[in-house]
């Protein structure tokens, strides 16, 4: 299925598979109130405790990126709340991953499925504080649409935008935002289940984990395990860039093959260099990623990740000069308040910028190799992780295509380079 506006996008379950997030129809109509009731939503909750044993037998993981078990944040802020008189939780729809469309599909088109989600969550850690959390205009024009529809449940949802960045995401900048502060990560601790807005312990959730509520609500564990793997239960959305083809969001079990998704998507796995992980966080895997099914498990044993369900494939551009390109970005997109992160990520996106451009020397990478090891870990967020795995996985993964840069040779890069301030971007696109 396509959505009706041009140029378009491809939305899609995996055939076979009953679609939980998109539905039957993922490029119709967005959903309203009295479609939504009619699909079985907003169902009364009779009680909080069952619904989280549910959530905990589910396995259900976080799809913002870390993939942290739902069920554990809840039981965390639930009982931190009853020890410091209320807590309060986020539906955390701010996309920072240049990859990734998900969140923002999901909140322009199934509002009342988040605003749900969102609902149960407060219930099940006695939240008196709600808010959704973006900073995607039409996104926010959809959920003010929803919240005006009708109720959503007994706790008041407040909306908070704020300016688009790579680390708005991040639990503790969310946090900090919606407290009236500067958009950037804080030192942890105390990370937001211990205190986070007004001082309370706060749930920060993202927009799709919440989402699998209502469904977890209606049919239960069991039903939610029908699909996916043991170690990661459930469906999930990816998000498919590169290859030369528009974006496209599929809903796909955990552990499907990935020359699967590769076929349905219409791309040859003989054109396939390799691809970025996880939107940019995980790095590159080479042409290893072919025999991977798409779980959490299979892609760390391979030294990678799933992340938040981002997958762009390379195939005609020169990994090494993609490479460059996302560390110039991670340099751009850094808070900016932690040395090691403003300095670090610098460092490793004019070396990469240098091997693209064939002025590299064999000093240059033993650098870039040490700092992608000693750097990790030190920033206050995910940022500088995030480029010393494309540090490390570049020079794993493309030992050959290094060597070739090493010696300005690489006959796909020619006077021509792979150049782009958001490589394999999903938001310049149209979709319902």
């Amino acid at each position: 299925m396509e959505t009706s506006a041009a140029p378009a996008i491809t939305v899609a379950p995996w055939p076979g598979c009953a679609p939980r997030l998109v539905g039957d129809r993922p490029g119709g109509d967005r959903h309203d109130h009295p479609t939504y009731q009619a699909l079985g939503g907003y169902q009364a909750l009779a009680d909080p405790g069952v619904l989280l044993a549910e959530v905990e037998a589910s396995g259900l993981q976080g799809r913002g990126g870390a993939a942290f078990p739902l069920a554990v944040k809840l039981r965390a802020v639930r009982d931190n709340g009853r020890a410091n008189g209320g807590c309060a939780v986020v539906a955390n729809g701010e996309e920072g991953e240049p990859a990734s469309i998900k969140d923002r599909w999901l909140l322009r088109n199934r509002p009342h499925l988040i605003l749900d989600g969102l609902r149960l969550a407060a219930a099940m850690v006695a939240a008196d504080r709600a808010y959704v959390y973006l900073s995607d205009p039409e996104s926010a024009r959809s959920v003010e649409a929803a919240l005006a529809e009708g109720p959503s449940g007994d706790v008041t949802v407040e909306l908070c935008n704020v300016h688009p960045g790579y680390i708005a995401g991040e639990e503790t900048a969310v946090t900090r935002a919606i407290n009236g502060g500067p958009v950037k990560p804080t030192d942890k601790p105390p990370r937001p289940f211990q205190k986070g807005v007004g001082g309370l312990p706060t749930l920060v959730s993202n927009v799709e984990t919440l989402a699998n509520l209502p469904f977890l609500q209606r049919h239960g564990a069991a039903a939610f395990r029908s699909q996916g793997t043991s170690l990661s239960p459930g469906t999930f959305l990816v998000t498919l860039t590169g290859a030369g083809r528009p974006p496209a969001l599929y809903e796909v079990p955990h552990g499907l093959p990935f020359t699967e998704l590769l076929a349905l998507h219409g791309v040859s796995s003989e054109r396939v260099k390799g691809a970025l992980l996880g939107g940019y966080f995980a790095g590159l895997l080479n042409r290893s990623v072919l025999d991977a099914t798409l779980d959490h498990e299979t892609l760390r044993g391979l030294g990678s990740g799933l992340g938040c369900g981002a997958i762009a494939v390379i195939t005609d551009d020169c990994p090494v000069a993609v490479a460059a390109s996302v560390l110039a970005y991670f340099e751009r997109e850094n808070a900016g308040q932690c040395g090691s992160c403003f300095n670090g990520t610098a460092a490793m996106a004019a070396v990469a910028g240098a091997l693209r451009d064939g002025v590299a020397t064999p000093e240059d990478l033993s650098r870039l190799r040490r700092w992608s090891v000693m750097l990790r870990g030190r920033g206050a967020c995910a940022t500088l992780d995030a480029a010393t795995n494309m540090a490390r996985t570049l020079l794993d993964q493309f030992p050959h295509g290094v060597a070739r840069h090493l010696g300005n040779s690489c006959e796909g890069c020619g006077d021509n380079p792979f150049r782009a301030d958001r490589p394999y971007e999903a938001e310049a696109v149209a979709y319902a």
